[in-house]
């Protein structure tokens, strides 16, 4: 099977540090209306983890890790998360993505901590999965004699 990087070294190194850029993702994500980052920056860093398993494995196998369907449905599932959040707010009588509007918790800041988190959420993976869709869809097609290897 060709694949793109064959030293062992580098396949173990990536198959080790895929899943610690990946959790660092999911702390940006979630620590983004506190601190720095947010859901862009923490569904890039996602999305590049999993560009760079395609990357050093091959993109045939970053595609049987994340078929066009499973992009497709992560890059919808987001965009419902932000959208449904925001509608919510407009539903409960404030405006769009004015979270104290809505009277989950006796606390309105409460509230707008966690329908932050939920649109950081929202973000990250519309963010991942677009990334991953503009990558695979500008990587050079697969030979003929790797598709008959496989």
């Amino acid at each position: 099977m060709s694949r793109i990087q064959e030293s062992v070294i580098i396949r173990t190194v990536v198959r080790i540090m895929v899943p610690f850029i990946q959790l660092f993702a999911l702390y940006v994500i979630m620590h983004g209306a506190s601190g720095p980052g947010g859901g862009f920056q923490g569904g890039v860093i996602f999305g590049a983890a999993i560009i760079l398993y395609a990357m050093i494995y091959g993109i045939a196998e970053g595609k049987r890790k994340m078929s066009d369907a499973l992009d497709k449905i992560l890059a919808s599932t987001g965009l419902t998360i932000f959208a449904a959040t925001g509608l919510a707010c407009i539903v409960c009588g404030g405006m769009f993505l004015q979270y104290n509007a809505v009277p989950l918790l006796p606390d309105p800041a409460l509230v707008s901590k966690y329908l932050i988190d939920l649109v950081e959420i929202g973000i990250g993976i519309t963010v991942l999965a677009v990334m991953i869709s503009l990558f695979f869809d500008i990587s050079p097609p697969e030979s003929e004699s790797e598709e008959v290897e496989e």
